[in-house]
């Protein structure tokens, strides 16, 4: 069925998505648009039962602040502003309403109903997928990971066989990640898997590039070199499937905020894209991507699954990546999700790994001078990936770690634990 939504405008705050989480969660869908979206583009959506005008501080723009234009305002739609002092609507706000104030909005003023949750979700996905793709084939990169998980749950509902996962293991996966993969999915859940060892591949194209951007792009416009080789071996396969999610979209940039960072599901794909993009999550939070997945009925310790960037640890190895600091990342990363889960902590921290900057420091090792790597080691908290604390961890863990990585990992003598939350900082060094 066709949910109702409520349609965020975004005037430069950097709350839309704090907004978009509390329509969602009094059970409104809601969507987050730029300002000036037109008044044609607006009726289009027939499900539109409300809009909110949300400014804030990057409302300038070029010198000027950006407004919506005249035309939004004769659509007859009911409306509402959150700290934006020259909208012309009767309902403002001065900072996000509370629960009751916004329940008031959605439900008295809009007249939305109740009809956002997974199982309408899911309904409405199959029936746009089936529609899109039709008797074509569906090309998925399969990391493992939640989201490609969860899209490739959702399609094979959607389209069964016409569904063919690739697993492309491009030398930047944590340790055991695409044994493990290979496991669940071919061996336990009987899917067309294909893997591709493109290791070398991937490393000569990231060889000597430094920035996180590049690095990103590189990574993306691999991935689909790569699915675009299988896809020609292949008949009918006309679609790719993507994992995207809603932060992916967001930290990618707006008109009004700068980008965050690029996701090589976003930013990184090339103009020439043989394929359509089939992306069922795309409007989706992480929290949401979780419980779509449990509605589809996959194992909970998938849905669950520590999260893991699509371009692994080539995030993780800060700048430009070199074979022994990778090597040190994966093997700390392993030293650090064992331990975690020995104290049970691999069910109360929502993300957890290390990564190893390109620079040195003195140390001492066997009575000798070394001049070797850190590792910084990483513990979050967070709901929807927007925002997220820092996980307070019994001494005696890290200490624990820290002595593991110390004598167990190569070329490094130093361990250190970031404190610092998002915002200021990305949960994700690069």
């Amino acid at each position: 069925m066709k949910q109702d939504m409520i349609v965020i405008l975004d005037l430069g705050s950097t709350e839309n998505t704090k907004v978009a989480r509390e329509i969602r969660d009094l059970g409104v869908y809601s969507e987050i648009y730029p300002h000036d979206i037109t008044a044609d583009e607006l009726k289009a959506m027939d499900n539109v039962k409300g809009i909110i005008l949300n400014g804030g501080e990057n409302r300038v723009v070029d010198g000027k602040a950006v407004e919506v234009c005249d035309c939004i305002y004769k659509i007859g739609l009911p409306m509402m502003s959150i700290d934006h002092p020259t909208a012309k609507c009767g309902l403002k706000f001065d900072e996000i309403p509370d629960k009751d104030q916004m329940k008031n909005f959605l439900f008295d003023t809009c007249g939305a109903e109740a009809n956002w949750n997974m199982k309408n979700f899911i309904e409405d996905q199959v029936e746009l997928i089936r529609r899109q793709v039709g008797d074509k084939k569906v090309l998925l990169a399969l990391s493992g990971g939640v989201d490609s998980s969860v899209v490739a749950a959702l399609l094979i509902k959607a389209i069964g066989k016409q569904l063919v996962c690739v697993h492309v293991n491009h030398g930047l996966m944590r340790k055991g990640e695409s044994e493990s993969v290979i496991e669940v999915f071919r061996n336990q859940l009987d899917a067309n898997l294909i893997y591709v060892d493109a290791s070398e591949r991937f490393l000569s194209k990231l060889e000597n590039v430094a920035d996180p951007e590049a690095k990103r792009k590189i990574i993306g416009a691999e991935f689909i070199r790569v699915f675009e080789e299988e896809a020609g071996k292949l008949d009918g396969i006309e679609f790719l499937g993507q994992g995207t999610i809603y932060p992916d979209i967001i930290e990618s940039g707006t008109k009004t905020a700068k980008i965050v960072k690029s996701h090589h599901n976003v930013g990184g794909l090339p103009e020439n894209l043989q394929f359509g993009l089939v992306e069922p999550l795309k409007q989706l939070f992480k929290d949401e991507v979780r419980s779509c997945g449990i509605e589809l009925g996959l194992p909970s310790n998938m849905v669950f699954r520590q999260p893991f960037p699509g371009p692994g640890l080539g995030v993780r190895c800060l700048g430009a990546i070199t074979r022994d600091r990778l090597e040190a990342v994966r093997e700390s990363d392993a030293i650090l999700r064992e331990e975690f889960a020995n104290a049970g902590l691999d069910k109360k921290v929502w993300q957890y790994f290390t990564l190893i900057p390109d620079f040195k420091s003195v140390g001492v090792k066997n009575n000798e001078r070394c001049f070797e790597f850190p590792v910084i080691i990483r513990a979050v908290n967070t709901v929807d990936a927007m925002t997220a604390t820092i996980e307070q961890l019994d001494w005696d863990i890290l200490i624990k770690v820290r002595d593991r990585i110390l004598s167990e990992v190569k070329n490094v003598n130093r361990v250190l634990y970031d404190l610092s939350p998002k915002p200021c900082a990305t949960i994700e060094w690069e």
